[in-house]
């Protein structure tokens, strides 16, 4: 580790240009830091960080190659530099990080919250509390490789009677006041949830949120356009039209990347 008056080395794994040029610029005014190398798949990130043994790593997960969990199977939690995940994941994943008191940045982060995570990792790195750092994310491997199941089927009221929708053949959700509306087939059903709560219970491999107010099984999907620039419309089999969000742009992105 550095001495309290050395430069801090860090490595960025990005695979999105904009994203990690940003994170270049973003890490340029910090006088205390020095980018030895971007990286933008995951074996060679693996590689770069045994090699060059960086104090401190921006590692996005959806990345070409081998994903960042794996990157950091690979190289070992022991041997891990800190860790700043750079990340469009789900919840499911976010709620890990935060278990283990892990930083992340949730895309799309702004230039606020990237300083306060790069002070927590300057903070570890200089006082050199690493060894708990590492045990973190061995925990966190363990967490996010555990198998996780997740309701095949939601029960729902209509008239005077309880239907159970199967989760597989939900197209899409949209949130209604304190509900939300369910849409499989021709009908909508309305369950007492929240669009957040939905976002949980459901497979991420299948269901993307793609906006503050919507969630897509994309199963479902048949297209996908680009829309206004930082946008995307989805096509469902039905023929039903969806407008993701720039804000969940990255999400959307990262689904077609696993």
């Amino acid at each position: 580790m550095h001495l309290p008056d050395e430069r801090i080395t860090a490595l960025i794994v990005e695979d999105e240009p904009l994203a990690r040029e940003r994170l270049q610029r973003l890490l340029e005014p910090e006088p205390d830091v020095v980018v030895v190398r971007a990286c933008d798949e995951g074996i060679d990130a693996a590689r770069a960080i045994a090699e060059l043994r960086p104090d401190l790593v921006f590692l996005d997960i959806q990345i070409p190659g081998i994903d960042g969990f794996e990157v950091i199977a690979r190289v070992g939690p022991e041997r891990m530099p800190v860790t700043v995940f750079v990340t469009a994941l789900d919840q499911h994943a976010v709620r890990a990080f935060e278990v283990q008191a892990l930083d992340f940045l949730l895309k799309p982060y702004d230039a606020a919250r990237f300083a306060a995570a790069l002070g927590r990792a300057r903070e570890v790195i200089r006082t050199r509390r690493l060894a708990g750092f590492q045990a973190r994310l061995q925990a966190l491997l363990e967490t996010v490789r555990a198998p996780r199941e997740y309701p095949t089927r939601f029960m729902v009221r209509s008239g005077g009677q309880y239907l159970f929708v199967p989760a597989a053949e939900i197209e899409w959700i949209e949130s209604a006041d304190n509900y939300v509306s369910l849409h499989a087939g021709r009908r909508a059903y309305l369950l007492r949830d929240t669009l957040g709560g939905m976002e949980e219970k459901l497979d991420p491999a299948r269901f993307v949120r793609i906006r503050a107010s919507a969630i897509v099984n994309f199963d479902f999907v048949t297209a996908m356009r680009p829309w206004s620039g930082t946008e995307y419309e989805l096509v469902l089999r039905d023929g039903t039209r969806l407008v993701s969000s720039r804000r969940y742009r990255d999400r959307v992105r990262a689904f077609f990347t696993r």
